[in-house]
């Protein structure tokens, strides 16, 4: 047996056991949701449609999840004008277990809300140990990390202060050189002066 039901401004084809994601509904994961809008109802005979929608029919469905979708990119433009936004948009959605297709007025039974709870009680359960067991595990390497970074400062600045000396030690030899040779350009420019003095008298 399915049916078409409407929620959310859009319709779905369900059958019994089927998951669904719908816009998002009030309800905590676990949670019996009744649909009401029921479009048409199939199987076995003819189908039933209708006007707009089935009297005495019901779709009953478990919450399996409030989450988001995937992102969507948002952007404008207009041309020559400057004019440029970009905007992410994730939508809310809900996912439905369906459960239970009723019809004639029927209710949703208990018997098939009891499994939902007690499996998403055992999810949760879980989802804790993996969280209590990855815990540690994250925690080791970084008690073992820290003596090694405070370490390494402690020979850092032996290294420095030897390059420190070098440098001064053949930082002094070039201003010796330096000196050295400032005479002789001083000896050349008199040089230079003494002939040219002579000619300027002839």
């Amino acid at each position: 047996m399915f049916a078409v039901i409407r929620t959310g401004g859009k319709q779905y084809r369900v059958s019994p056991n089927d998951i669904i994601e719908i816009e998002k509904i009030a309800g905590n994961p676990g949670d019996v949701v009744e649909l009401s809008e029921v479009l048409l109802l199939g199987g076995e005979g003819a189908a039933t449609t209708g006007n707009p929608t089935v009297s005495g029919a019901m779709v009953a469905a478990e919450v399996v999840e409030q989450k988001r979708g995937e992102k969507i990119i948002v952007f404008k433009k207009k041309r020559r004008q400057g004019y440029r936004r970009t905007q992410g948009h994730r939508q809310e959605l809900t996912a439905l277990r369906i459960t239970e297709i009723l019809t004639g007025g029927k209710k949703p039974s208990k018997a098939a809300s009891k499994p939902a709870t007690e499996k998403a009680a055992s999810a949760a359960a879980t989802k804790t140990a993996e969280k209590a067991e990855a815990a540690p595990a994250k925690k080791a390497p970084v008690k073992k990390a820290a003596p090694a970074k405070k370490a390494a400062p402690a020979k850092e600045p032996a290294a420095k202060k030897a390059p420190a000396k070098k440098v001064a030690e053949g930082a002094a030899p070039a201003k010796k050189a330096a000196a050295k040779k400032a005479p002789a350009k001083k000896t050349a420019a008199k040089k230079a002066a003494a002939k040219k003095a002579p000619v300027k008298k002839s």
